[in-house]
């Protein structure tokens, strides 16, 4: 696409057509090019640094500031989920249709819209406003990417982070971590028709999920709610006829603390053989008084994000400053069939991120 005039509804358009599905890191490093030639069109005195990482990239782009200032830093993943059954869709998923004051497809809302926005903003900076925009990969399936890219902010002030995801263009101050648990049911192999000469894998994993709902620990936090827990996977088996010798269960649960109390509770199951952790996330809590916050040209929304994002990995590496998730975009088409964005919702967020990078000082 030219890069002489930044039309976000067509630069969105241009990444919704580009699949970035989680796990393949050709195209999310090559949408991340497209977003830096954009970028750097509008304003040449950013600085890039990339990840060498080949299976997870990341990359920076940040104003020639003094390292010293604390930076507003933007986060914004490109990976997206499959969009799996697309032929259930009203559109192609890839499609990028621009109809009805909406942009169609896969990426719209989660989160392509929300970098559109942040592109935007910096587009338009001062250059010597200290800024940047990270990008990452692969945080659909556990903020991969920004595990590998948080190096990127280390060495450097942080003074604050909004993370452009679907919120609907109102703050959210945080969200519930994630711990993903693969829990392992050892057994006998046997004959289906002499069972009791084996020991059957799935019947433990079975027994110790039956348990769970009423025995795991699950921890509450008034903002952030109450831990939950899904058996989203489960496995075990070859053929009908013989008695299971394995089998597998992958729990996803939404953490309020360090979630060492749910571990200890899987590991101490008689039945569990073994347990792998797959995801750990922390939480993610910024205060409502916090003076940038305050100060912030939208919204606060007096309840925390469902779904985890980013802000997780970053909080650590941020030294404290206050992360918000912020950005265009309706949360209940996220992941969803026929995925949106609503074009006002967009412009609104370039318009007020804008905002927020010529105030920073």
């Amino acid at each position: 696409m030219a890069t002489d005039a930044l039309d976000p509804v067509e630069l969105v358009r241009e990444l919704v057509r580009r699949p970035t599905v989680s796990g393949d890191p050709r195209p999310q490093r090559d949408v991340m090019g497209v977003v830096t030639d954009v970028l750097t069109a509008h304003a040449p005195h950013l600085q890039r640094r990339d990840g060498e990482d080949a299976d997870r990239p990341w990359t920076l782009l940040s104003t020639p500031t003094d390292p010293g200032r604390p930076r507003l830093v933007f986060a914004c993943h490109v990976d997206t989920v499959p969009a799996a059954d697309a032929g259930h869709w009203q559109r192609d998923p890839f499609g990028a249709d621009h109809e009805g004051g909406r942009v169609w497809g896969r990426g719209g809302s989660d989160m392509k819209a929300g970098l559109v926005a942040a592109v935007a903003a910096l587009a338009g900076a001062d250059p010597e406003i200290p800024v940047a925009l990270l990008l990452t990969s692969d945080e659909e399936i556990g903020s991969k990417g920004a595990q590998v890219a948080a190096r990127a902010l280390a060495g450097t002030r942080t003074g604050a982070v909004v993370v452009p995801e679907a919120t609907g263009n109102e703050v959210v101050l945080g969200h519930r971590g994630a711990l993903w648990l693969a829990v392992r049911a050892a057994g006998r192999a046997a004959h289906g028709s002499t069972p009791h000469l084996g020991h059957n894998a799935v019947l433990d994993l079975v027994a110790v999920l039956a348990r769970a709902g009423a025995e795991l620990p699950l921890a509450h936090d008034d903002f952030l709610g109450t831990e939950t827990w899904n058996p989203g996977v489960i496995s075990g088996g070859t053929v009908p006829n013989v008695v299971p010798d394995a089998a597998e269960v992958v729990v996803d649960m939404r953490t309020v603390g360090d979630a060492a109390a749910l571990q200890a509770w899987w590991r101490a199951q008689p039945e569990v053989a073994e347990v792998d952790v797959r995801v750990d996330l922390p939480p993610l809590l910024t205060p409502a008084d916090d003076p940038w916050v305050r100060g912030l040209p939208a919204v606060v929304r007096p309840e925390p994000a469902t779904y985890f994002t980013d802000g997780s990995v970053l909080g650590p590496v941020a030294g404290g400053a206050p992360i918000v998730v912020w950005g265009p975009g309706t949360p209940a088409v996220m992941h969803a069939r026929d995925e949106y964005v609503e074009v006002a919702e967009l412009e609104q967020a370039a318009r007020v991120f804008g905002e927020v990078v010529s105030r920073w000082r």
